[in-house]
């Protein structure tokens, strides 16, 4: 398999870090890594480069505004920053990348945006997308939640969490409390994603664990409700990060997942 090349792309006003790996298969479609509230490039370890040699779909790892070796996070975020994130910075990277109809693969706010684009496919800047797998995908806010992003507080003002963090990213105090700040706002208790499940018409793999900390399955239920057609995967002995509690069985179902594509028009 040849090396990834880094480099950075400007998309939504801000330079961005990416990992492209090349296509080894042909007529696979595009990957895209979209990661967590506290995730970049960096974080998500070696689990892209798995997928990518298992699958020989060109795949793109980046890191958001505010995260990894990308543009520092300058000012508060905002309620609506996973809909911009969705709606106008990962329409233009795809663009710019010339990366059409890719499989979006999601953790956490990752999946949360690859649902709005997915959603808003054919409306404004998005495109359609050939696919969703969404790891721990967040429709709206529930008490656990909050609870956990809170006992997060704690754990980065009373330990080395910052000194952790700061190996993954450029600016770990802007990273930490952008994430930190903007989930613990009133005004956040509202936020929610649910109107743009309906409109999503490609196939959607949701997975998730079961002592997952930061949401429960009503995440998933709405997901089932809305869409009617989207497959599930809960996983025993995990956590929030099934890519890492249970590589091996994300990655297969990831394999399945594109094996069972229809084929491009």
């Amino acid at each position: 398999m040849m090396l990834p090349l880094t480099r950075f792309v400007r998309a939504g006003g801000h330079q961005l870090e990416c990992l492209l790996y090349p296509a080894h298969q042909e007529n696979r479609p595009a990957l895209v890594f979209l990661h967590e509230g506290l995730g970049s490039v960096a974080m998500w370890r070696d689990f892209p480069a798995r997928v990518a040699h298992a699958t020989g779909c060109q795949t793109l790892v980046y890191s958001r505004y505010g995260y990894g070796q990308s543009d520092s996070l300058t000012a508060p975020r905002e309620t609506g920053y996973m809909h911009r994130e969705a709606e106008q910075t990962l329409p233009e990277l795809l663009a710019a990348l010339e990366l059409d109809r890719p499989v979006l693969i999601g953790h956490s706010d990752g999946a949360s945006i690859a649902l709005i684009h997915a959603g808003s496919a054919g409306c404004g800047l998005c495109r359609p997308v050939a696919g969703v797998i969404a790891l721990a995908p967040h429709v709206f806010v529930e008490d656990i939640s909050i609870r956990s992003i809170e006992a997060a507080k704690v754990t980065y003002t009373t330990s080395d969490m910052a000194q952790k963090l700061a190996r993954y990213h450029r600016d770990a105090e802007s990273t930490f409390w952008g994430w930190n700040d903007i989930w613990l706002s009133p005004e956040f208790r509202a936020w929610n994603i649910e109107t743009y499940l309906p409109r999503i018409t490609c196939p959607l793999l949701a997975i998730q664990g079961v002592d997952d900390e930061y949401g429960t399955t009503r995440q998933l239920d709405a997901i089932v409700a809305a869409t009617g057609d989207a497959d599930l995967l809960l996983l025993a002995d995990c956590r929030h990060s099934a890519h890492k509690d249970q590589p091996e069985a994300v990655l297969k179902a990831i394999l399945e997942f594109l094996d069972a594509l229809p084929a491009a028009t």
